[in-house]
C-alpha cells in the first residue's frame, strides 16, 4: 500500500502517473477523433450516428469511460500540485526573466495550456456528451449527436472556441506526448528520432481532424 502512496505523493511518483494518465487519455483522444472523424462520410451522419450509438451502449466502453473520468481528474490533479511545487520551491520570482536552454515556451507554461485545455473540455462535454448521458439516464434514449454538431456549429462564436481549444490541445500534446515518454524512461538513441517523429503527428493530425469538423460544418461542406 506504501508503494501507492508514494505514486501518488512523491515526486517521482507524480511524474509517473501524470505520464500514463497522460498516456490513456491519449488513446482516448485516437478513439474520440476516429469516431468523429465518421462525419466526414457526409452521409447526413448516418455512419457517425451508428459509431456514436455504439460508444454510448457498448458496456465495455462504458466501463472504460468511468477510469476516463478518473483519469482525467488524477492528470489534473497531479499537474497542479507538481505546478504548486515548483513554484512553492522558488518563492520570489527573479527580478528579471530567465530563459532555461532548451526549455522551450510551451514546456514552461504547461500548466497555463492545461487549465485553458479543461476549460475547453467543460465547454466541449456540456455541448455534447453531459447532454447526451443525461438523456440516456433520464429517458432512455441518445440525442440527435449530428443534429446538435450541425446546429452548434452554425455559430461563428462556437468555431472559434473549437479552433482554440484545438490549438491548445496541439500544444499540449506537442510537449507532453514526449514528457511522458521522457518521465516512464522509454529514451534511447536509436528510438529517439522515431518516437519523437510519432509524438509530433499524433499532436499535430488528432487536433487537425478535430477542428476540421466544425469549420467544415460552418463553411457547408457537412450538411
Amino acid at each position: 500500500m506504501k508503494w501507492l502512496i508514494n505514486l501518488f505523493t512523491s515526486s517521482i511518483g507524480k511524474k509517473i502517473t501524470m505520464a500514463l494518465t497522460g498516456l490513456f487519455l491519449i488513446s482516448f483522444l485516437l478513439v474520440h477523433m476516429s469516431i468523429n472523424a465518421l462525419i466526414f462520410y457526409n452521409d447526413g451522419g448516418k455512419i457517425f450516428t451508428i459509431g456514436a450509438h455504439f460508444m454510448a451502449t457498448n458496456i465495455i466502453i462504458r466501463t472504460i469511460e468511468i477510469f476516463l473520468v478518473l483519469g482525467f481528474i488524477i492528470h489534473i490533479i497531479q499537474g497542479l500540485w507538481i505546478w504548486k511545487q515548483n513554484r512553492d520551491a522558488r518563492p520570489v520570482q527573479y527580478a528579471y526573466a530567465t530563459v532555461t536552454p532548451n526549455v522551450t515556451w510551451y514546456s514552461r507554461s504547461m500548466a497555463l495550456l492545461g487549465t485553458l485545455l479543461l476549460l475547453f473540455l467543460v465547454v466541449h462535454t456540456s455541448n455534447f456528451w453531459i447532454p447526451n448521458r443525461v438523456n440516456q439516464f433520464k429517458f432512455g434514449e441518445e440525442l440527435p449527436l449530428y443534429e446538435m454538431m450541425i446546429e452548434k456549429f452554425q455559430n461563428p462564436i462556437e468555431v472559434v472556441i473549437y479552433v482554440f481549444g484545438c490549438f491548445i490541445l496541439f500544444w499540449h500534446l506537442f510537449h507532453g506526448f514526449r514528457s511522458a515518454l521522457t518521465s516512464l524512461g522509454i529514451s534511447h538513441p536509436k528510438w529517439n528520432p522515431m518516437l519523437a517523429f510519432l509524438g509530433n503527428s499524433f499532436s499535430i493530425v488528432v487536433p487537425l481532424v478535430l477542428v476540421m469538423m466544425p469549420i467544415s460544418i460552418y463553411l457547408g461542406w457537412l450538411k
